[in-house]
């Protein structure tokens, strides 16, 4: 879900980079130095999902986990991802760092859509929440990769609209492993995923 170098347009660009600064900002304000540990694990954790990646147009597939983390980490997601992101572009040029602040406001913002959709979710049915939270994740993030192709130039529709195809079935599988690593979560670690009043 990696937007590459150079192919956004520079007010798309500066705009993704005031709203990554706001979204950082306010994850750091929102992140408790008891749980800097998970932030930094959950960080390593994406930048490691995202090493096996599907280059495809101006865009890639691979695994985000981006609903995990918005369930583990509601706000401090964002900065999170941030470094994670930061990471790849310098070691392996996934994205770009002009990118950097839209590819940052892409994650972040599925993150937080992913664990709004879980604290609304009777506990009961924790597996379900979690699938669609970790689908919807994808997919959020989907579109939004669509729309900044699309305000950047009309002629990457073609590709945006393979990059979101390509990223439905995605979206079923980070569903599936979003829901098994929160219910295993919640017989072995249950206060990882209770983050209540922390969005």
């Amino acid at each position: 879900m990696h937007i590459s170098e150079g192919v956004l347009s520079p007010p798309v660009l500066v705009a993704g980079w005031g709203l990554a600064v706001g979204g950082i900002a306010l994850g750091l304000k929102k992140t408790k130095t008891e749980n800097l540990p998970r932030c930094a694990m959950v960080s390593a954790v994406l930048f490691l999902a995202s090493l096996v990646h599907v280059p495809l147009g101006p865009s890639s597939i691979h695994l985000t986990l981006l609903g995990l983390a918005g369930i583990l980490l509601g706000r401090s997601a964002i900065p999170a991802l941030f470094i994670a992101l930061l990471l790849q572009g310098l070691l392996f040029q996934f994205g770009g760092l002009l990118s950097l602040g839209v590819n940052t406001v892409v994650m972040g913002t599925a993150a937080i859509s992913a664990y709004g959709i879980y604290q609304v979710c009777p506990k009961k049915l924790r597996f379900a929440a979690a699938f669609i939270a970790g689908f919807l994740a994808v997919i959020t993030g989907s579109v939004l990769v669509v729309t900044s192709l699309s305000l950047s130039n009309m002629n990457l529709m073609t590709a945006a609209a393979l990059v979101f195809a390509a990223n439905l079935p995605l979206a079923a599988v980070e569903g599936l492993i979003t829901g098994f690593i929160v219910i295993f979560l919640a017989k072995t670690y249950p206060r990882a995923i209770n983050l209540s009043g922390t969005l």
